[in-house]
């Protein structure tokens, strides 16, 4: 089959023609139909998170926010069948493990990651392995689409759990740091679920973008001190603020713009520049009881139910599309992610 491959880190992707995956006893290959290119996938290109075990030995097949039909099936699978059509989290639980049998598939003790694990290769190529396929497959509802199903992969259903873990409710404050695919996420989840939310960023077009997805007030943090912009738009703070992005800025930036008594989620891993590490102001956060949430992925089960969210009509991935791309243009996009000039989601459709 055709893969695009990490062979070198920083280096261009290399388009090779290798063996076929064939599923074991529990598995199921997929022909991908459409794969998202997340700046997760740019962060194992760079070779950042090694300080969270992320470090795969090279060479490696990228990308886990896919959409396809199943192409064959192991003879202990019961759910899943030949040509039903599906996707899969970026994450993949083994399904008997403390966490997974309580519903937080998220943080299975044997958690892989699609196309940053060592032996788990992703989905830039014609066919993906999908472990414990009963497990990690979901069906997608027949009106949700191959781009809409991809995007959903890893950035939406991130900002999806994001909104759940920050228990936000309709009329809140919710200010959301950074408007890139998962900031963008959150704001059209959010604002459908009746939030109030403001979009900081310092791209001006991405700030737009922010406002056509649900944001009522915009902040660009190059001409604006955020926590005090914040504070003024909102009487007190932000009821929720949710860091989409991961670097020390904007970590602080959100808790010192939540109201007393706010929840701080973050989303967003940190860069080489933080190794995973940034200082909080641990006094207002004792004095202000305020809560300071981890948030990864989304949980199989509430992947469902966000599916049917988009099914129902009440969000929509799709607009967070900015463009459809072959095999051969990531390493494109992963040289425009190095500059910081990528809008919305990049979804590959030709493979």
């Amino acid at each position: 089959m055709k893969a695009a491959r990490l062979v070198e880190l920083n280096k261009p992707l290399v388009i090779q023609e290798i063996p076929d995956p064939h599923p074991g006893p529990q598995d199921a290959v997929i022909k991908v139909q459409a794969c998202g290119v997340c700046r997760s996938d740019w962060h194992a290109w760079k070779g950042d998170w090694t300080w969270v075990g992320i470090q795969p030995e090279l060479p490696i097949t990228l990308g886990h926010e896919f959409a396809g039909t199943v192409e064959q099936v192991g003879r202990e699978v019961k759910n899943f069948r030949v040509g039903d059509r599906v996707t899969a989290p970026f994450h993949s639980g083994c399904g008997h493990c403390e966490y997974c049998l309580r519903g937080a598939s998220n943080l299975c003790e044997n958690l892989m990651v699609y196309g940053t694990h060592t032996g788990f290769d992703g989905a830039y190529a014609t066919y993906v392995l999908i472990r414990n396929a009963d497990f990690n497959l979901i069906r997608l509802p027949d009106n949700v689409d191959w781009l809409s199903a991809a995007a959903i992969g890893c950035r939406y259903m991130t900002g999806y759990h994001g909104v759940i873990r920050g228990k936000v409710r309709p009329g809140e404050w919710v200010a959301v740091q950074g408007a890139g695919g998962v900031g963008l996420s959150v704001i059209q989840i959010a604002s459908a679920i009746g939030a109030q939310v403001i979009a900081v960023d310092i791209e001006e077009d991405k700030l737009a973008k922010a406002k056509h997805e649900g944001a009522i007030y915009t902040i660009n943090a190059k001409r604006e001190n955020v926590p005090e912009a914040i504070k003024e738009i909102t009487q007190g703070g932000a009821h929720v603020s949710i860091d989409a992005l991961g670097i020390k800025e904007t970590v602080l930036n959100s808790v010192l713009s939540l109201r007393k008594g706010g929840r701080h989620v973050q989303i967003g891993l940190t860069t080489s520049e933080e190794g995973g590490f940034v200082s909080l102001p641990t006094d207002m956060i004792t004095l202000m009881e305020l809560e300071f949430l981890g948030s990864l992925g989304n949980p199989n089960y509430d992947f469902r139910q966000l599916l049917n969210m988009v099914s129902n009509g009440k969000v929509n991935p799709k607009t967070l599309v900015t463009e459809e791309i072959a095999l051969e243009d990531v390493s494109r996009v992963f040289s425009d992610m190095n500059q910081y000039r990528t809008k919305g989601f990049h979804i590959i459709t030709k493979f």
